[in-house]
């Protein structure tokens, strides 16, 4: 009798924990049931917090479990921005693309290009950055190229959009950054003596960037390119143009090209 009764109340420890465990099974759905809105509730709080992996796993929940609702909608956004701000740069804009295809009309259409710009222009700054070592004919500027697009699309369509001012000003930075990229491969390609490359380089920041600080230098590069090549009328014209523009300028003189400074980064 002493033997058994141990076994009985072990065998009924057990069975209450196994009770227990079927009514609260490992890994339940603690929003199951949650409306949209208290879901995104949720998520954007976790937000708030900078708790941006929790944040996304409930906004992809609402995703699916709603998936027509405007909460849905700007999940989408709000799942974007999480991974932007998580440093992670491809699934941000791969959510950003996707709002912008399926929601063409979404009044958050302005932010969405904006935000586009921002990841783009943050994922550019090894190729912004004057500090940098690599030579500046090395990086690939198509980060750059495509936050200007973003930006750009978001001040033609949206001008009077609260976020237009700062896509403006940073057109403008990504403008003289993107001058700079097509100066310095010119550049390049002079000091290594490919004399027809760093000429169409130079042309090329004219045609592009014609209202930018380095067009001055990138025509003494396609002046000086020309005569190496011995093409006088190319030449010629390019210092036409240079001298027209640039009455006073010092990029035809000996002691310009000759300067370390000259050939340093900017």
């Amino acid at each position: 009798m002493n033997k058994i009764l141990p076994r009985i109340l072990a065998f009924t420890v057990a069975g209450i924990l196994l009770a227990g465990c079927a009514s609260n099974p490992e890994g339940e759905d603690e929003t199951k049931g949650w409306s949209a809105e208290k879901i995104y509730s949720e998520a954007k709080a976790d937000q708030n917090d900078h708790n941006w992996d929790a944040s996304t796993k409930l906004f992809e929940k609402l995703e699916a479990r709603y998936p027509y609702g405007r909460y849905a909608q700007q999940a989408v956004l709000e799942t974007a921005f999480n991974q932007y701000k998580n440093s992670d740069p491809a699934l941000a804009l791969a959510s950003i693309d996707r709002f912008i295809k399926t929601f063409p009309a979404h009044p958050s259409m302005d932010y969405a290009l904006y935000l586009k710009g921002l990841v783009n222009f943050n994922d550019s700054q090894g190729f912004l950055s004057v500090l940098a070592k690599q030579d500046m004919s090395e990086r690939d500027p198509k980060s750059a190229l495509d936050s200007y697009d973003a930006f750009k699309e978001l001040v033609t369509r949206f001008p009077d959009s609260k976020y237009a001012e700062d896509a403006r000003t940073r057109m403008g930075y990504l403008i003289g950054a993107l001058a700079n990229h097509e100066l310095h491969v010119a550049k390049y390609y002079y000091k290594r003596g490919a004399y027809l490359a760093a000429a169409n380089r130079g042309k090329s920041l004219l045609e592009t960037y014609s209202n930018t600080k380095q067009v001055e230098p990138a025509l003494g590069i396609m002046v000086r390119s020309y005569d190496k090549l011995q093409l006088v009328q190319l030449r010629d014209d390019a210092k036409r143009v240079l001298l027209q523009n640039y009455p006073n300028t010092k990029v035809l003189e000996d002691s310009y090209w000759n300067t370390e400074r000259w050939w340093s980064l900017w």
